[in-house]
């Protein structure tokens, strides 16, 4: 018995210093346990989830108290056969992808306020003009927020401007650092897909399938994908995605009434806050004004002319006789396999030389009414509280289309080229080496002359085009709710000859909104020392009362120094070069 215990007890020994594969009697000897797997790195305070995958973007606080991501992608990249489809939900991907630049611009022919070579602000912009730039790759967003442990903040999504043909998310007048600093919330830019691709109406392309694929209105939907984004994602960021203020400016801003009459758009957003925008057809104007859009009609005869212009371009067919021809005699698939198999900077190229590259929403009668004003009208909306602006000076942005509206000449006499190194080269405490003569026409000088001077010819597209468009819009949506509040910008303390050749001019609001003066075309003309202490004081009221529309519903805030009143009442920004001066101004 003892030989018997002093075995069992020698075998317990052995098992216990890890020896033999099992034990006396039957009795398995356990293998020798692990060592202890290292604990996973927890995430950075910068890496947060997506329903797509984790995200690692950047902190910012030292310079400007933000974290932020760029680069986020919303949908699948809209190539190949999701060319002038719906938008896609993103693909999963395994680890942490960074979020630390921003994603391409969309593919578009280079303009003034167009990306450079890569996708920045510089002098690229000028040597680009006309050519195409960016890529169809581009459905991203990008998100700013204070570098707080904040929840629940007030959200806002901006849709840039640009004729709906031109604009990026990385111009650095939308960087939103300082707008989420100072609004506490949390700002996301989203881009958008432009020209054709972006709104393309003809019947080869629609599959029977969703709604939103049969529209055209491509670029729409993607601002709607942008939107459900944040709602599946923006609490993750420290966002409400219960208080989401969808803002846009010029383009943007119609995009963003678009959205508002289309049925698509419920509970997607609970404010917002449009910059010169419109939604106005010619039959909801009066005479003599220009509308924002066109009947479903209009657009379906461009994408006629687009399919017969390139099939002439390419050599398929000798004219455009031959190309209706050969078109009857194609089916729907075979046009849209043509279509997707056109390279898009050649695409957009031939369409641009053909004058058929302008776009907007099409109102389809699904995805955006016939007639969206009168859809506002028949309270067919999404009601929601709304800020508005508009500039005074609109129209001198657009001084190149004088001669398009019956004037005698165009407004100026340098090119696009000539233009953005006059602006991009410009120093505004330099002293002042151009003059008036040497970019506006000689028929509109002296710019402040009576009839036929620039500011009153200027003005005619002023009040005829964002003035009517403006009237009809808020008007109408005034029979159906009270809070409607409207600014008009009077801000004109550029540096000579800039203060005379466009004043307040369209998206001349945005540097006060976003609060950035700096490294953009637009800063250049505006910025400087002797205007800095009252556009900066301007800024700072203009961004704490968007903040207080974004958390409340409404932009009365004691910084604006004076009480708002609801439309048809205005409030007047303005500055002298040493302090902001806000006007409101009552309806009768």
């Amino acid at each position: 018995m003892a030989r018997a215990i002093a075995t069992l007890a020698a075998a317990a020994a052995l098992a216990a210093c890890g020896g033999g594969s099992s034990g006396p009697v039957g009795f398995p000897l356990l293998p020798p346990a692990p060592a202890p797997a290292p604990a996973p790195a927890a995430d950075g305070p910068m890496v947060r989830q997506t329903t797509a995958g984790k995200v690692e973007g950047v902190d910012d606080s030292a310079r400007t108290g933000t974290w932020s991501w760029k680069g986020v992608p919303f949908a699948q990249p809209p190539v190949g056969a999701l060319r002038w489809r719906a938008p896609v939900e993103p693909e999963a991907w395994a680890g942490i992808r960074p979020a630390k630049a921003f994603g391409n611009a969309c593919l578009q022919i280079g303009r003034l306020f167009s990306p450079g070579t890569h996708n920045t602000y510089d002098a690229t912009i000028g040597t680009n003009l006309g050519k195409p730039v960016g890529s169809e790759d581009c459905l991203f967003v990008n998100i700013w927020r204070p570098a707080t442990t904040d929840k629940n903040l007030p959200v806002l999504l901006f849709i840039h401007g640009g004729s709906n043909i031109s604009g990026y998310t990385a111009d650095p007048l939308y960087d939103g650092a300082a707008l989420a600093k100072a609004t506490n919330a949390v700002v996301i830019t989203a881009s958008y897909r432009l020209g054709i691709l972006g709104f393309l109406n003809m019947p080869q392309l629609r599959p029977g399938g969703t709604a939103g694929d049969d529209s055209g209105n491509f670029a729409l939907l993607d601002n709607m994908a942008a939107l459900r984004f944040i709602q599946s994602n923006v609490a993750n960021f420290g966002g409400d995605p219960g208080n989401v203020t969808l803002s846009g400016e010029s383009a943007g801003a119609t995009n963003l009434l678009a959205v508002m009459t289309s049925p698509m758009a419920k509970g997607l957003f609970h404010k917002a806050f449009e910059m010169s925008g419109g939604i106005s057809l010619a039959s909801n104007l009066p005479a003599k004004t220009l509308p924002t859009l066109q009947p479903a009609s209009v657009s379906l005869a461009q994408g006629q002319a687009i399919l017969e212009k390139l099939l002439v371009a390419d050599g398929t067919v000798a004219d455009e006789a031959a190309a209706k021809v050969y078109i009857a005699t194609r089916t729907p698939a075979q046009i849209a396999d043509y279509l997707r198999a056109q390279a898009g900077g050649a695409l957009l190229t031939k369409v641009t030389a053909a004058g058929l590259g302008a776009v907007a929403p099409i109102p389809d009668g699904t995805v955006l009414p016939a007639d969206p004003i009168g859809a506002i009208a028949a309270d067919k909306y999404v009601k929601v509280p709304m800020l508005a602006g508009n500039t005074r000076d609109e129209g001198k942005l657009f001084a190149s289309l004088l001669k398009t509206i019956g004037y005698p000449d165009p407004g100026w006499i340098v090119t696009d080229a000539q233009r953005f190194s006059m602006m991009f080269d410009f120093d505004p405490d330099a002293a002042p080496t151009l003059t008036v003569a040497d970019i506006i026409h000689p028929t509109y000088l002296p710019v402040g002359a009576v009839g036929l001077g620039y500011n009153a010819a200027t003005d005619t597209i002023t009040q005829g085009l964002f003035g009517a468009n403006r009237d009809n819009l808020l008007n109408t949506m005034k029979t159906r709710q009270s809070n409607i509040w409207h600014y008009r910008l009077d801000w004109a303390q550029e540096t000579a000859p800039w203060g005379d050749m466009y004043g307040a001019a369209h998206a001349f609001d945005l540097p006060f909104v976003f609060g950035n003066f700096e490294g953009s075309l637009l800063s250049n003309v505006m910025g400087g020392k002797a205007n800095e202490k009252g556009r900066v004081a301007l800024s700072k009221a203009v961004m704490a009362s968007v903040g207080a529309f974004m958390r409340n519903g409404d932009p009365n805030t004691p910084e604006l120094g004076a009480t708002w009143g609801t439309w048809p009442s205005q409030m007047l920004l303005d500055a002298t070069p040493t302090a902001a001066r806000i006007t409101p101004v009552t309806a009768p």
